[in-house]
């Protein structure tokens, strides 16, 4: 049986890493528009919505080449624990195909999670 946990901890993080990547440069392209209305309905000020870039852009960096990726999945974990309670309040609503609504940021925070129990690999910019 074929074992090597730093391929799985390479896998981990390059699906992490690209697949939120893409939510970040969409933000990008299109702006920050929903992330701020759902801001401005908290007592935080709107240019809060810019970390949005550091969680989406800058942290999906570091992990996919395993610099200070524990770091940078805690940075993800925490945007994704916010994006779930802005954008659905932790409802047990389902979606149209019978899951959670926020079924997807979910599952992005406990992969972020797992980043940071499980740490880059030796597959990493900065591996031991």
């Amino acid at each position: 049986m074929l074992q090597n946990p730093d391929i799985a901890k390479l896998l981990l993080r390059l699906s992490l890493g690209i697949l939120i990547l893409f939510h970040g440069i969409h933000k990008m392209i299109h702006g920050l528009g929903g992330v701020k209305a759902m801001i401005a309905s908290t007592p935080f000020p709107t240019f809060f919505a810019y970390g949005v870039f550091v969680g989406e852009l800058i942290a999906p960096i570091f992990i996919i080449l395993g610099l200070y990726a524990r770091i940078a999945a805690g940075v993800l974990a925490f945007n994704m624990f916010i994006a779930i309670y802005l954008a659905y309040g932790f409802s047990l609503s389902l979606s149209k195909h019978g899951g959670l609504s926020w079924e997807l940021a979910l599952v992005y925070f406990i992969m972020s999670i797992l980043v940071i129990l499980l740490g880059s690999g030796k597959y990493a910019v900065n591996s031991k």
